[in-house]
């Protein structure tokens, strides 16, 4: 057993790790590893105003606005995936979009900037 202390998210946990012996014999069907991930583009400068950042760590499946766009208090600008659920951002204030700072597909950590409303 291997012991690790993992951070996640601020919280402090250790975990243990069983060792296990290699297979005998891999076969063809086998898994191949996954192609490293190219490096994400940089997003497009914050515009002005009130910043709109994801709540959690996911994958953008839809962005519903672009900049310039008006938006009422409520209405959703991105769609989350975290954890297997579809989580709508919605706009905190009517406004104009500014900035929009991601796309669809990207990976997001939590705080990550998603759009500015002014």
């Amino acid at each position: 057993m291997k012991k690790y202390r993992v951070n996640v998210n601020g919280s402090l946990y250790e975990i243990e790790i069983e060792e296990m012996a290699a297979p005998a014999k891999m076969s063809a069907a086998a898994p191949a590893a996954a192609p490293a991930a190219a490096p994400a583009a940089a997003p497009a400068p914050a515009g002005a105003g009130a910043q709109v950042k994801a709540p959690m760590p996911g994958t953008i499946l839809d962005v519903k606005v672009q900049a310039g766009q008006s938006v009422k208090k409520g209405d959703v600008l991105v769609i989350l995936e975290a954890m297997k659920m579809e989580n709508e951002i919605c706009a905190p204030s009517d406004g104009k979009i500014t900035g929009v700072n991601v796309r669809k597909g990207d990976s997001v950590e939590t705080q990550a900037l998603l759009c500015t409303i002014a």
